[in-house]
């Protein structure tokens, strides 16, 4: 079942992010994304909503995944922690009918990153606070009793 992102970036973080220059990204029929794929830099949706979905890179670009992991709207960032690592995207996103979304590269993220300090900060905050809320939905999906040992 997919759920709405319920934090949008804060608004002065979402600022700072617009006065970098985000490109408006052209509506398509193919996904923003494809998990597998290397990161390319971070997706900021303006309007409308982008389908988050947990699977593999698909060779051929007709295939749709069946199930939604999440549904991220006004507001969000996606493949911020990608985009930090320069590790691949870990979901495919789709943009739904009247989404409107902006596109900032990696390149030109971390530089500007490296010059404000306190951005910095502050998107690393939200990464360890993402991380945290990954943990507790995950930690609630896995029954007290069916968690292995510890390895000592």
């Amino acid at each position: 079942m997919a759920v709405h992102q319920a934090n949008p970036l804060p608004p002065d973080v979402w600022q700072a992010l617009h006065q970098i220059g985000p490109i408006p990204v052209e509506s398509r029929e193919k996904p923003l994304f494809l998990a597998g794929e290397p990161s390319a830099g971070l997706y900021m949706v303006e309007e409308g909503e982008v389908r988050l979905y947990l699977e593999q890179k698909s060779t051929r670009p007709e295939s749709k995944p069946s199930q939604a992991l999440e549904i991220a709207g006004p507001g969000s960032v996606l493949g911020m922690s990608e985009t930090m690592t320069g590790g691949d995207y870990k979901l495919t996103a789709e943009t739904l009918p009247g989404a409107r979304v902006s596109f900032i590269e990696r390149t030109v993220f971390l530089n500007v990153l490296r010059q404000d300090h306190e951005l910095c900060i502050q998107i690393v905050r939200m990464l360890s606070e993402d991380l945290h809320r990954l943990y507790y939905r995950c930690q609630c999906l896995v029954p007290s009793g069916s968690r292995p040992p510890k390895a000592s």
